[in-house]
C-alpha cells in the first residue's frame, strides 16, 4: 500500500514544520502556498540592501526549537543558523525621560529594579520569577504539548489540578502588582501581552510566562531573519520529499459528500488536488468561512472578540541611532488609558504604547553599513459591529490616520531619545497595517 497522502495549506510555520515532521514519518506530504516564498507572517522584504522581518522580531523559548530539529535528526547550527543573544532583552522607555534595561543578567537587574522598588526588590523579582516560572513549566506541559480536539479535552484532570496554579482567572496586571509596588514596574512586567493583542488589563495571569522565557532563557534573534528557521526546517523536509508548491492558492477545501472528511483541495487555477488527509495552517475564521462549506460553526466564529490591529512602518534611515536598542518599548504616561482606548473605546490613544525593532543593531546584515534598518508597531483597535470604529476610519481617511501615527512616533522617539533630525535621515518608508474585522482579517498597505 502506498504511503498516504497529506495536504497541507500554508507555508506558514505551523504548515512547514507540520510538512517536516510527517515526511519523516513516511507520508507523502505536499504544501501548497499562495505565495511566492514560505514564511507566511515570518516572511522578509529587502528594498536597497535594507531588511525587515515583516513578523516576529525576537526567537522566544529557544529549547523548543532546538527539541524540533532534534526530532527531525539534525541541529540549528548543522542547518547554518546561528543564534545571536540579545542584550539587554528590551529597553523600556517612559515618557518623563527614565529607562529600565531588562536583563538576563541579575547584577543589572538588582540594581534596575531597586531603583523603583527600594532595597529588597530583588526578591520581588525572584518571587514574581517563581509564579512566571510555574506558569511555564505548566502551561509546556499541560497546553502547549498537548492537543485538544473537543471542548472535554479541556477537563483532562491534569490541566484541571493546575488550572488555579496558572492563575487563568486573574489579570496579569493584578498578579503583577501583589509583588511590585511601583507603577513602572507594573508596567514593565506586563506590556508583553502586547504581543498576544491583548491589554494587560484583560490578559490572564498566566500569560506571565512570556517574561519568565524572556528573563530565564533569554531573547535571540536568528541571523539573517527569521524565515531563516522555516527555510531550513523546508530544506530538511525537502530531503524527506516534501513537495512545495508555491504560487497555488487554495479556492477551497474538497470535503466527502457526507460532509464529515476532507479530500483534498481545489487551486484557483481549476486543479483539483486529492488527498487522504487535508492539514490547513490558515486563519482559522478564513478557512471555515472561504474554503470550507458554509455552517452553523462557520458563522458563529464570525461572532467572536478578536484581539487588537497594528499598523507597522518599515523605515531605512541614513544614520545610525545608538540610543535605540535591539528592543524598545516606548510606554504611553497614561498606561491603563491607552489600552482602554484601543480595547473599549475602540480608537487610536491619543499616546499610545508601541514597540521599535532595530535588527540591525543584532544583526550588521539587515542594513548597509553606517545606516539602520528600524520597525514600529502600533497597536490599534480591532473592526467591531456597532458605531464608528478604527478600521473604518483607516478605510475613509488611511492618509490621515498614518500620518497622524508618524508624527506621534516621531515625536516621542525624538523626545525621549535625544536624537534630533530623524525624518530627515529617512531614507525610505513602508506602512503596512494588519487589520481585523470580527469575522475576516483584511490588510491595507502604502508604500512611499
Amino acid at each position: 500500500m502506498a504511503n498516504p497522502h497529506v495536504l497541507v495549506i500554508g507555508a506558514g510555520a505551523g504548515g512547514v514544520a507540520t510538512a517536516t515532521r510527517l515526511a519523516k514519518k513516511g507520508f507523502k506530504v505536499t504544501v501548497v502556498e499562495k505565495n511566492s516564498s514560505i514564511g507566511g507572517r515570518c516572511s522578509l522584504f529587502r528594498h536597497n540592501g535594507f531588511r525587515f522581518d515583516q513578523g516576529p522580531s525576537l526567537l522566544l523559548m529557544p529549547e523548543l526549537f532546538h527539541e524540533t530539529f532534534a526530532d527531525l535528526d539534525t541541529t540549528m547550527e548543522d542547518e547554518g543558523i546561528k543564534l545571536e543573544k540579545c542584550e539587554p532583552n528590551y529597553r523600556v522607555w517612559f515618557s518623563d525621560g527614565d529607562v529600565f534595561n531588562m536583563s538576563t543578567d541579575l547584577s543589572k537587574m538588582n540594581s534596575e529594579i531597586e531603583r523603583h522598588e527600594g532595597r529588597g526588590g530583588i526578591r520581588k523579582f525572584f518571587s514574581f520569577m517563581t509564579e512566571s516560572g510555574r506558569h511555564y513549566e505548566l502551561s509546556k506541559l499541560y497546553v502547549l504539548k498537548c492537543d485538544f480536539p473537543r471542548l472535554l479535552s479541556m477537563l483532562r484532570l491534569p490541566l484541571l489540578r493546575s488550572l488555579f496554579a496558572l492563575h487563568p482567572f486573574e489579570s496579569i496586571y493584578s498578579r503583577v502588582s501583589k509583588y511590585f509596588s511601583s507603577d513602572k514596574m507594573r508596567m514593565v512586567f506586563t506590556f508583553a501581552s502586547m504581543y498576544l493583542g491583548m491589554s494587560p488589563f484583560e490578559a490572564p495571569a498566566t500569560y506571565s510566562l512570556l517574561h519568565f522565557t524572556e528573563l530565564a532563557h533569554g531573547i535571540w534573534y536568528p541571523v539573517g531573519g527569521f524565515q531563516k528557521v522555516l527555510e531550513a526546517i523546508a530544506t530538511i523536509g525537502k530531503r524527506l520529499g516534501v513537495e512545495y508548491r508555491l504560487n497555488s492558492p487554495v479556492s477551497s477545501i474538497l470535503v466527502s459528500e457526507d460532509g464529515y472528511y476532507a479530500t483534498g483541495a481545489c487551486l484557483e487555477t481549476g486543479e483539483r488536488l486529492e488527498a487522504d488527509l487535508v492539514i490547513v495552517n490558515a486563519d482559522l475564521v478564513y478557512a471555515y468561512n472561504t474554503l470550507l462549506p458554509p455552517s452553523n460553526f462557520a458563522r458563529s466564529l464570525q461572532k467572536r472578540p478578536v484581539s487588537c490591529s497594528s499598523i507597522s512602518f518599515f523605515w531605512s534611515f541614513n544614520q545610525k541611532i545608538p540610543k535605540l536598542k535591539t528592543h524598545n518599548i516606548f510606554l504611553a504616561s497614561k498606561y491603563k488609558e491607552s489600552f482602554d482606548a484601543i480595547f473599549q473605546g475602540r480608537k487610536l490613544p491619543q499616546e499610545p504604547s508601541f514597540y521599535v525593532n532595530v535588527p540591525s543593531r543584532i544583526d550588521p546584515t539587515a542594513a548597509p553599513e553606517g545606516k539602520e534598518a528600524v520597525i514600529v508597531l502600533v497597536p490599534v483597535s480591532h473592526q467591531a459591529d456597532d458605531g464608528p470604529t478604527m478600521s473604518e476610519t483607516i478605510r475613509k481617511d488611511w492618509d490621515i490616520l498614518v500620518a497622524r501615527v508618524r508624527e506621534t512616533i516621531f515625536h516621542t522617539l525624538e523626545q525621549r531619545t535625544g536624537c534630533k533630525k530623524l525624518r530627515d535621515d529617512l531614507l525610505h518608508e513602508q506602512v503596512r497595517a494588519r487589520i481585523l474585522e470580527q469575522g475576516s482579517p483584511f490588510a491595507l498597505a502604502e508604500v512611499r
